[in-house]
């Protein structure tokens, strides 16, 4: 995702610099203009610092470890974070901005990795005004249409958290209802025509639906990072007293699909649990 931002930048006539742990990542950036930094403390010479990592523990050793992005980032550059991160790490990173005088825009991003290559992801995005002021052509160039939530950068991250759940929880009805179909006697793509073209017409049940219907379920978002989504969903609703029921069967079924080997797999693989547990795979 990260690199398909950065190259859409570069497309758009921006100066962008990179950085890599594994410096061998950024070399096709290289090749489309980009400059190769060799450290944080370098990169953080930007004005404008995306950073776009898979967990909170890469997040927190990039930004706020003892050598990461805010101890170099001059006052009044701004950190725009796209990951999906827990809402309680992005208080933390904005505390830790706001202290040395440095802005930091939540922003983490709805899309597949092919939305990321042809710039049409959505952005959710918090901030301050004058940051998101700063920061919005760039969004235009990564995104189709980005949303100010609010100036309180967790925001951001908790609608991102949700609308991944939400994402979730159709893989999981839809995996549901094909079973039952295909059960009953009904091919899964026509029950598939049926519903995204009555009742269900949204991209996200054409997209999945047909991933479940194809079973075709090759690495765009892993299973891993999914299920790590769902955990934090839970963990800010227990901070804040709310009860996510279904929330904690997703939960429960990719834990599920990652024990029977499906770490690797998208994580619509889900939509195929209920087939299996019907005994039709």
């Amino acid at each position: 995702m990260g690199s398909a931002m950065a190259a859409n930048l570069l497309g758009a006539g921006h100066e962008v610099h990179v950085y890599n742990r594994t410096r061998a990542k950024s070399e096709a950036l290289a090749e489309k203009g980009a400059n190769i930094a060799d450290s944080l403390e370098e990169v953080a010479q930007s004005k404008v610092v995306f950073t776009m990592l898979a967990n909170d523990a890469a997040v927190e050793d990039a930004v706020v470890g003892s050598n990461g992005l805010s101890a170099h980032l001059p006052s009044g550059s701004i950190h725009v974070s796209s990951s999906t991160i827990s809402v309680a790490l992005s208080e933390r990173i904005a505390q830790n901005h706001t202290m040395r005088g440095q802005e930091y825009v939540a922003a983490p991003v709805f899309g597949r990795p092919d939305a990321a290559a042809s710039a049409k992801l959505f952005i959710v995005a918090s901030g301050t005004p004058g940051a998101l002021e700063t920061v919005s052509p760039l969004f235009n160039v990564l995104g189709q249409r980005f949303f100010h939530i609010s100036e309180d950068p967790k925001a951001a991250n908790l609608v991102k958290l949700t609308g991944n759940f939400l994402i979730a929880s159709v893989i999981e009805s839809l995996g549901e209802a094909m079973a039952l179909a295909e059960r009953g006697g009904i091919e899964r793509h026509r029950l598939l025509e049926v519903l995204t073209s009555t009742l269900f017409t949204a991209p996200v049940y054409k997209t999945y639906g047909g991933l479940i219907a194809d079973r075709h379920f090759e690495p765009g978002f892993s299973a891993p990072l999914a299920q790590k989504d769902i955990r934090l969903l839970l963990e800010a609703a227990e901070a804040m007293n709310v009860s996510l029921p279904f929330a904690s069967v997703i939960r429960d079924r990719f834990l599920n699909l990652m024990a029977q080997g499906g770490s690797e797999l998208d994580w619509s693989a889900i939509g195929s649990m209920a087939a299996r547990d019907s005994g039709l795979l």
